[in-house]
């Protein structure tokens, strides 16, 4: 009895799960019930055993290789289904799934599809062929795997036949994006198409152009070579030799082809780079052999293989070389380090690979930590037989962190979104049915559901706290972005000089060129405005012209100066049209350049004449000598003009104005003149400034001459509206940006040339036309002895009350003597005045009055 006890308790020979089929159940890997069972398909054995001959009987045979990174991943899906069951995504209905090994073999992988298609509830495996399936229901609802592009190409072909939705964690061959002949199929990772354009570039930035390329005989291998075989040739990089190697390690000749490619690489000597598009388990053996013959090159690793656990880990690893790959987005990989930790504790009834990889432990449980995975490679590759040990709940929590020392966040996070985005499918298709019915739908119908609802054309994908990408917001272009697809990840940049979109745009629009047009209502208005003024100019020619001999007209400087300061006016006015219309570089250059030299001019004639009223009727010797040196009026004309010629000469040659597009705004290109030199614009118009107020200054200073014949006052005006208007212009211009800005300049200009043109000529105009008995010699040389008469009269009376300021006789009398030599030089001055506005009138004062009461005065 004892002896029954023992061997029933040691159970002295346990054969590992990797046995040979017998029935469908046991060709099941991991299994749990529920009211919606997902399939899953995992390489969980890297080959199956081979026979010494071809198969005579139509059997599957024994899978051996235990591999840890894909027992991983089944782990990842059952415990993703387990997070979805205890959370409240689908109250009340529970995700069952049947997870297969695959073998890594096209064979086995078919079988199970067949699995997947066999009648729901059915006491025999039945698959039923209809012309109409739309009310068939298969065993599963949907089915994630499997890894391999060459595996999932022939199991989505079958399942196509009840278009069983089928995601991927890990097929990146381009050709499954053909929706035409895989319309179920669905995946979580980018194809190959965007890594063969990524390796391209990585290529091409580091400088190689010389490289080699290394890939297995099947879809996924041909595919990718053919895709990077085309972008190479369009990037200029060259490929040395194509070495493809058998699809499966079962194959008979993998050994010599390892070894024949090994030979071709050290025999091209001068390649360094070589792409490998490989499986993993095909890296490890070719890299296995690279390290005995001392390879040492740039490696460019594919998803398949780049963060392989199986590779790091290979012995003297780091004598290859370097490698640099590519691998997929990572995920919160929190939840599933606790799993893992907890592994010991979960249920290992129904999960085959669980029990195999527990017993795997039991075997390897002397071995140290960095020899476990070799151990259990070497374990797992024939029938396992081990002694039963009851620490097998021990081996596990020992080795707690061996797991996750092998974890690929990559792909763990690849079969997460999987699971996730079924069951955020089924979550919105249960809401209007009962699942807990497993009629309730068809597995077609999963393929219409998503976990967020399709972003238009417009709009873009805006990821949620979840991270599951899924899982998202649909938000609408910003404005200058589009896209032009439904899910765009993110939305396309406009090109802002050329072209705009509004928000929520599904195109870039071209921008608008836009410039001061003269259709437009305000230039309209200043040209209208402008040709006012140029009508005023010639108007005021003409009174002038007919009334060439009146006081009036003689006061002013006489008609050519007259002349010269109307025609500056009517440049003026007409500059302005050069700052409306599309902008040319020859308007641009004329524009300120005619302004800028005419209405110089103009102010430069004005202060002559300013000058020429202040010597006239000034009283202060020092003052009228000084003046009377200064007053040379063609010199000063000259000179004032000259001076601004060459200031905007320099300005043409060194920087001159020239069209620019500003495409500063949003949705419009401005034509603009751009004026070259900031300090050349301000240079000219500084210039304006200072002769002005050098006119102003003398004008003031004669403001209180004789009123009908007095321009000084009226020129205090004039330059005081042209300081108002180009001290508001700074600012306004400065501030101002669009189509408008050259109206700002028009406007200042028309309000200046008015006030100038109003103040000088509108006052002379009145006498002329409405007070003609005020224009007459008569009626000049009144107003002169007038005026010399009450000049007279301040003086004496200014100089009697300076008298009487001091009490002493004596000094009274010599002030009296001061005062007959003052009142002589008084005399003398309004004498020199008076004739000098004879000279202006062209007739002798001294015909109409005697030179003796002139002096009197």
């Amino acid at each position: 009895m004892a002896l029954l006890i023992i061997l029933i308790t040691c159970l002295v020979i346990i054969f590992a799960a990797s046995q040979t089929c017998q029935t469908p159940d046991d060709f099941v890997a991991a299994s749990s019930p529920g009211h919606i069972i997902i399939g899953g398909l995992f390489a969980i054995h890297e080959k199956m055993l081979s026979s010494e001959d071809y198969p005579r009987r139509p059997e599957i045979q024994k899978c051996v290789g235990f591999e840890i990174s894909n027992f991983l991943q089944t782990l990842a899906m059952i415990h993703s289904i387990e997070m979805i069951n205890n959370s409240t995504l689908l109250s009340g209905i529970k995700l069952g799934y049947e997870i297969y090994d695959t073998c890594t073999d096209v064979t086995v992988a078919m079988a199970a599809a067949l699995r997947f298609l066999s009648k729901f509830n059915c006491s025999g495996e039945i698959v039923e062929f209809k012309c109409d399936s739309s009310s068939y229901m298969p065993r599963v609802k949907a089915v994630v795997g499997a890894g391999y592009s060459e595996i999932t190409m022939a199991v989505s072909r079958m399942l196509n036949l009840q278009l069983i939705p089928q995601v991927s964690y890990e097929s990146t061959a381009e050709i499954l994006s053909d929706k035409i002949r895989f319309p179920s199929f669905l995946r979580t990772v980018p194809s190959d198409f965007y890594q063969t354009k990524a390796m391209v570039q990585l290529i091409q930035k580091s400088g190689w152009n010389w490289v080699g390329i290394i890939t297995t005989d099947d879809d996924y291998g041909r595919l990718a070579l053919n895709t990077f075989t085309a972008q190479t040739a369009a990037s200029n990089v060259c490929i040395a030799f194509k070495e493809v190697l058998p699809a499966f390690l079962s194959d008979n000749t993998i050994e010599v082809r390892i070894n024949q490619a090994l030979e071709k690489i050290i025999a091209e000597t001068q390649v360094n780079v070589i792409v490998v598009f490989l499986s993993q388990f095909h890296v490890f053996s070719l890299f296995s052999k690279a390290i005995e013959r001392n390879i040492n090159k740039i490696w460019i690793a594919s998803d398949n293989w780049s963060t392989a656990i199986k590779i790091t880990t290979i012995p003297n690893v780091k004598r290859i070389g370097k490698v640099v790959g590519f691998t997929f987005r990572r995920g919160n990989m929190s939840s599933f380090h606790s799993f893992l930790q907890n592994l010991h504790m979960f249920p290992r009834d129904n999960n085959k690979p669980l029990n195999e990889y527990a017993m795997l432990l039991a075997a390897c449980a002397y071995a140290k930590d960095s020899d476990l995975s070799q151990c259990i490679s070497n374990y797992s590759q024939g029938t396992l037989a081990y002694k039963a040990n009851e620490d097998i709940e021990r081996n596990f929590s020992l080795r707690n962190d061996f797991l996750w020392d092998y974890t690929e966040p990559g792909l763990v996070h690849s079969i997460q979104l999987a699971v996730f985005a079924l069951g955020y499918a089924i979550r919105d298709l249960c809401q209007a049915r009962d699942c807990l019915n497993p009629n309730a739908f068809q597995p077609w119908e999963q393929i219409q559901s998503k976990c967020s609802k399709e972003c238009l054309p417009g709009q873009m994908k805006k990821t949620t706290k979840s991270q599951h990408i899924c899982c998202y917001e649909c938000t609408n272009c910003p404005e200058n972005h589009y896209s032009n697809q439904t899910d765009m990840d993110h939305c396309l940049l406009c090109n802002n000089e050329t072209h705009w979109a509004p928000v929520r745009s599904t195109m870039c629009f071209e921008k608008e060129v836009e410039y001061l047009n003269w259709n437009d209502s305000l230039a309209i208005l200043l040209l209208a405005l402008s040709l006012l003024g140029i009508a005023f100019v010639l108007a005021i020619g003409i009174i002038f012209t007919r009334n060439l001999n009146t006081p009036v007209v003689k006061s002013s400087g006489g008609l050519t100066v007259c002349y010269v300061i109307l025609f500056c006016h009517f440049l003026n006015f007409a500059s302005t049209g050069f700052f409306i219309g599309e902008p040319q570089n020859f308007t641009c250059k004329t524009r300120q350049t005619l302004f800028g030299v005419s209405f110089t001019l103009c102010i430069s004639c004005i202060l002559m004449k300013s000058l020429k009223i202040l010597l006239a009727f000034s009283f202060d010797p020092k003052l009228q000598k000084f003046l009377k040196c200064l007053y040379k009026p063609i010199p000063i004309v000259f000179t004032c003009t000259g001076i601004q010629v060459v200031i905007c000469t320099l300005w043409l040659i060194f920087a001159a104005p020239a069209v620019e597009e500003n495409v500063s705004l949003p949705r419009v290109i401005i034509l603009e003149c751009e004026e070259g030199s900031i300090l050349a614009f301000g240079t000219m118009l500084g210039y304006i400034a200072i002769l002005a107020f050098i006119c102003f200054v003398f004008a003031f200073k004669g403001r209180k001459l004789p009123e009908n014949y007095n321009e000084a006052k009226f020129i205090t005006f004039g330059m005081l509206i042209y300081f108002i208007a180009w001290i508001t212009f700074i600012p306004v211009y400065t501030t101002t940006f669009g189509k408008y800005l050259p109206a700002v300049e028009i406007i200042v200009i028309l309000i200046s040339n008015y006030g100038i043109l109003c103040c000088t000529f509108f006052p002379k105009c009145y006498v002329i036309l409405c007070k003609q008995e005020t224009n007459t010699k008569s009626a000049f040389l009144k107003m002169i002895y007038s005026y010399s008469s009450h000049c007279a009269s301040s003086l004496a009376v200014s100089h009697v009350s300076l008298d009487s300021a001091n009490s002493n006789v004596t000094t009274t009398s010599r002030s009296s003597g001061g005062k007959s030599a003052a009142w002589q030089k008084r005399k003398d001055f309004q004498a020199s005045a008076f004739a000098c506005i004879c000279r202006e009138n062209a007739t002798c004062v001294s015909d109409a009055l005697p030179r003796k009461r002139t002096l009197s005065i």
